[in-house]
């Protein structure tokens, strides 16, 4: 029975970051300084928004980037707009970050962690893909690539509709 119990903790376990706990709820909005200015959410209210947070600590996000750099580029004249929000809690890490592994999406920076409790994040990378109705649709926890192309199968559907 012990046996049996395990096999499904472990399978519950394996199956948390496909589950959206967020998913459905209207977006958190936020106001944060960016790489090229403040930073807010409703200014991207009629696009499909992809949120993303990241560290400079954080090893799957330095592959998550030149993926999102390619949604960025296939997409965006197509209503599509990543923002990459930063955990770090000294903006120079994220800077040094940024030589290394650029980006052509915005970047916006919360050295206190305000927005990441509104979205629950769990783990780095965690992404949120919000609809043109404002609602999260789907949440991505960590950043796989084999998962890409689901990710971007679910980009196109909230662009299409």
């Amino acid at each position: 029975m012990n046996r049996i119990l395990n096999g499904l903790i472990v399978i519950v376990f394996l199956l948390l970051p496909l589950v959206s706990a967020n998913a459905g709820t209207t977006a958190p909005g936020f106001n944060l300084a960016g790489k090229a200015g403040p930073v807010k959410l409703s200014d991207y209210s009629d696009q499909v928004i992809y949120v993303d947070f990241w560290a400079s600590w954080c090893v799957p996000c330095r592959k998550s980037f030149p993926w999102m750099n390619d949604m960025q580029t296939k997409y965006g004249d197509l209503g599509f707009q990543i923002i990459a929000i930063n955990l770090d809690k000294e903006r120079a890490l994220a800077e040094e970050f940024l030589k290394v592994v650029p980006s052509n999406f915005t970047i916006a920076f919360d050295p206190e962690g305000g927005t990441a409790t509104k979205y629950q994040v769990k783990g780095m990378p965690s992404s949120y893909l919000i609809g043109r109705d404002g609602k999260i649709h789907f949440e991505h926890l960590g950043f796989r690539d084999k998962k890409t192309r689901e990710m971007e199968d679910q980009i196109k559907k909230l662009i299409r509709q």
